[in-house]
C-alpha cells in the first residue's frame, strides 16, 4: 500500500521539479560556483517539503477561497524574476567571471540564501505545482501521507544531484565565454517565466 502511493508521488514530483526554471537555473550556479552548494539544496529541498505536506494536507484550499492571493503572487513573482533576469544580463555583459579551482565565496551566505527563498517563495508556478497539483492528486491515493513522502524524496534527489552534479561541468565553465552563455540563458528563463506569469489567465 505505501509502494502503491511512494512511487507516482516520488514520479510526480520528479517531473514536476525537473522542468527548468528560476529555482534551478540558481541551484545550478551556486554548484558551477560550488558556492554554499549544501545550504543552497537543504533550503530548495526544506522548501518543497514544507509546500508539498501543506498541499498533501489540504492547504491548496485556501488559494481557493482567497483568490486575491493568485494575482498578488503572479506580479510581484513576475516583478523579482524581471530584476533576476536583468542582472544576469548585466553579468552576460560585464563578464570577466571564470570558474576558479576553490569555492567561490563572492556572494555570501546570506545573500545566496536569500535569493534562493525569493526564487522559491515569489514564483507562483511553486504553489501551482506543489500545494495545489500535488495536493489534489494526493487525494486519490489511499495513503496520501506516502505520496507527499514520495514527492519530498524526489525534491531532495533532484536538488543534490543537480547541485553537487553541477560541478562535473567544471571544465566547461573554465572559459569565460561559458559564464557569459550560461548569464544570458538564466535571463531568457527568468523573462520567459516572468512573461508568462503576466499572461497568465
Amino acid at each position: 500500500m505505501i509502494k502503491a502511493s511512494f512511487i507516482p508521488g516520488f514520479i510526480l514530483g520528479l517531473s514536476l521539479i525537473m522542468a527548468i526554471g528560476a529555482q534551478n537555473a540558481f541551484v545550478l550556479r551556486q554548484g558551477l560556483r560550488r558556492a554554499h552548494v549544501f545550504a543552497v539544496c537543504l533550503t530548495c529541498a526544506a522548501s518543497d517539503a514544507i509546500l508539498i505536506t501543506a498541499g498533501v494536507a489540504g492547504f491548496g484550499v485556501l488559494t481557493e477561497s482567497a483568490p486575491w492571493l493568485v494575482p498578488v503572487a503572479r506580479f510581484g513573482g513576475a516583478a523579482f524574476l524581471f530584476i533576476y533576469g536583468l542582472i544576469s544580463f548585466r553579468a552576460a555583459w560585464k563578464g570577466g567571471e571564470t570558474l576558479a579551482p576553490s569555492a567561490d565565496k563572492s556572494r555570501s551566505l546570506k545573500a545566496a540564501l536569500a535569493t534562493c527563498l525569493a526564487l522559491t517563495w515569489l514564483n507562483p508556478h511553486v504553489y501551482l505545482d506543489t500545494v495545489i497539483l500535488l495536493g489534489s492528486v494526493s487525494s486519490n491515493y489511499d495513503n496520501t501521507v506516502a505520496f507527499g513522502a514520495g514527492a519530498v524524496t524526489a525534491s531532495f534527489c533532484f536538488f543534490f544531484v543537480l547541485g553537487y552534479g553541477a560541478r562535473l561541468l567544471t571544465p566547461l565553465f573554465a572559459k569565460e565565454i561559458a559564464w557569459r552563455i550560461l548569464d544570458v540563458i538564466v535571463g531568457l528563463i527568468m523573462w520567459f517565466i516572468a512573461v508568462k506569469l503576466i499572461w497568465l489567465q
